[in-house]
């Protein structure tokens, strides 16, 4: 099941995405339904119920146009994993890491397909990662791994852009100042359901102004989704609509030689097999 938020001439909808591409009004099908993905996935069986009004609404609607948007809006967490891909550790001259390493953005870094990327003035060297991103089902914590899957509501595609000079060239390292300037976590445009996703074979990649940039598979993955939900879980509970942005593939711009980052103007598409492709435009900070 593909599921998406789009803002509609009657405000933000829960839809559900048909073959074709139409978009079906979930709550119109079934008013009983939260009016959010989150709260779709906060309430008991409520994927299940949203599975059935798509059903119900695939041949008759209510059918309803507008702009995708990030699929869920306002997580309560936003966590992401460095350096877990073995050709990315390769390129980047990094062993590889014993345990897998964390981050995390704010939720107000959140934006959706199409939105700007807004680079700060004070940020010169902003790079472009992109990710396969765990979009979490429901609450848990000490999670084993051999149930983590159980955890796992779908996935997104995701952008992890980043202030290098921020990240890595201020005293000490400011990977959460460097990751967390608002407009640096584009996701979207849908929530594809975990049955419908091997996570671990998927082909990611990310064009820059139409060029490949970054081409890899899943398969590189140092941690799988279900070692990094056990390990997360020990510390903290998971809670739905959790995002989980599971590290970048080869290729990002910091690695190149010479270095490239995004500038005003630039366009950058982040495709992942399967999902879908995400499209966001990087402007200047007019303020």
């Amino acid at each position: 099941m593909r599921l998406a938020t789009l803002q509609t001439a009657q405000g933000p909808r829960v839809v559900g995405v048909a073959l074709d591409g139409r978009y079906v009004d979930l709550c119109e099908v079934d008013p009983k339904l939260p009016t959010t993905l989150k709260g779709i996935l906060e309430a008991d069986q409520g994927l299940s119920a949203a599975a059935s009004a798509l059903a119900a609404g695939l041949s008759k609607g209510p059918f309803v146009t507008g702009r995708p948007l990030a699929p869920i809006a306002t997580p309560s967490k936003v966590i992401c994993i460095g350096l877990n891909y073995r050709d990315h550790a390769l390129e980047t001259n990094s062993p590889i890491p014993e345990e897998p390493v964390v981050f995390n953005k704010f939720p107000q870094a959140v934006v959706g397909p199409d939105d700007n990327v807004v680079l700060p003035a004070v940020a010169h060297e902003v790079d472009y990662e992109a990710e396969l991103v765990v979009v979490i089902g429901k609450q848990g914590r000490r999670i084993r791994r051999e149930d983590a899957f159980q955890y796992v509501a779908g996935y997104t595609v995701g952008n992890d852009v980043s202030a290098r000079d921020w990240q890595k060239g201020r005293p000490g390292g400011q990977w959460l100042l460097g990751k967390t300037p608002d407009t640096f976590a584009p996701t979207g445009p849908h929530l594809v359901t975990a049955d419908e996703v091997d996570p671990h074979n998927l082909r990611v990649q990310l064009r820059l102004n139409g060029e490949t940039m970054q081409d890899s598979s899943t398969k590189e993955l140092i941690f799988g989704i279900d070692e990094l939900i056990a390990h997360l879980s020990k510390l903290f509970a998971l809670q739905p609509g959790d995002l989980i942005f599971t590290g970048t593939p080869p290729g990002v711009g910091a690695a190149r030689k010479p270095p490239v980052y995004i500038k005003p103007g630039d366009t950058m598409e982040v495709e992942i097999e399967g999902l879908g492709v995400l499209v966001n435009p990087v402007v200047a900070d007019s303020v």
